[in-house]
């Protein structure tokens, strides 16, 4: 699923219209992210967990010459699936034939 779908979905599910699903969608993307950037961990229950990873910098090797090359730290940011989504997926279900299709109902 996109982002526009996402925002169809909400908006028909919500019965909003989609510019106010837009507004949610980047509202909520946008704390997210913030969240991430101050290095705070977003749980979400039943769905997952971000946070950030922070790898400390090393030396490593340029395959092609060999040469040492330093390699700076770095934060990367990790979802976490949480229990009931993984249940969730887990069961077998009716596949949905083309995504597309979902968004061309919304609009």
């Amino acid at each position: 699923m996109h982002k526009s779908q996402l925002i169809s979905a909400l908006s028909y599910e919500a019965n909003i219209a989609r510019q106010d699903a837009d507004k949610v969608v980047n509202a909520f993307f946008s704390c997210i992210e913030e969240g991430l950037i101050r290095g705070d961990r977003t749980e979400i229950r039943g769905l997952g967990s971000f946070r950030v990873k922070n790898y400390p910098g090393y030396i490593g090797r340029n395959p092609k010459t060999g040469e040492a090359i330093e390699v700076p730290p770095k934060r990367i940011p990790f979802f976490r699936v949480g229990r009931k989504l993984k249940a969730v997926v887990a069961v077998e279900s009716q596949p949905i034939e083309n995504l597309d299709d979902l968004e061309d109902m919304f609009d």
